[in-house]
């Protein structure tokens, strides 16, 4: 006796495409999240990369220059021994804020938007 084929499961459909008012919300509120660094970048690149490419534009800049801030932050950490990482921290956090908010701006007027001073690790 022979058992029956299983039923194969339907193709799943990809992730559904927001619509540009969604987009503009979600990339705001990740370049926003940045103040508390980098995870709410990670999360939201790794999230919403597929829902629309502006939304993937602007998490991929949130992602890049919130890492770049992870490693300044690393090296300021380390030269605290000597005493400039003190600047470089305090730097670093100034940077971060102030970028953030232009970021979050420029993506909640629908702009294109990629910070300067960051390295390209995702796209």
């Amino acid at each position: 006796m022979t058992t029956p084929p299983y039923p194969q499961p339907a193709a799943q459909p990809g992730p559904q495409q927001m619509n540009p008012s969604d987009e503009k919300t979600w990339a705001t509120l990740v370049h926003v999240g940045g103040i508390f660094y980098f995870l709410p970048s990670l999360i939201g690149y790794l999230v919403l990369k597929d829902r629309g490419p502006f939304v993937r534009a602007h998490t991929a800049a949130a992602l890049n220059f919130q890492l770049t801030m992870l490693i300044a932050s690393l090296v300021g950490t380390v030269l605290s021994i000597i005493g400039i990482g003190l600047l470089i921290l305090l730097a670093v956090y100034v940077v971060n804020i102030v970028f953030s908010i232009i970021a979050a701006v420029k993506a909640n007027k629908g702009e294109w938007y990629t910070y300067p001073l960051s390295i390209s690790f995702v796209s």
